[in-house]
């Protein structure tokens, strides 16, 4: 079996890492790219918070305010709301309902 040379295995990294990034990252419009940033950043913060590796974006609720995002922790059933900057940073994170 013949090995991958080096050229051809940083090829295929890039590749991989380029298939893993959201798509809204490389959309032309800015608002769209701080929107893509900002639901990544939420996630992050929800995760770091309760410790909960699968919290994901609630993409069914709808949300009427800019800079608001809903994130939810499924393996904790919980639901935390996000409220960013107009950069896309997190600056409150609070748990909803109960």
């Amino acid at each position: 079996m013949r090995s991958l040379t080096r050229p051809a295995l940083i090829l295929i990294m890039a590749t991989m890492a380029l298939a893993a990034c959201d798509p809204a990252e490389f959309d032309p419009d800015p608002d769209v790219r701080r929107d893509a940033r900002a639901n990544r950043k939420c996630v992050v913060s929800v995760k770091e918070q309760t410790g909960d590796a699968a919290s994901r974006l609630n993409t069914t609720l709808p949300i009427v305010e800019i800079n608001q995002y809903i994130i939810d922790a499924p393996t904790l059933q919980e639901r935390w709301m996000c409220r960013t900057d107009d950069e896309g940073n997190p600056t409150q994170l609070y748990k909803l309902g109960g």
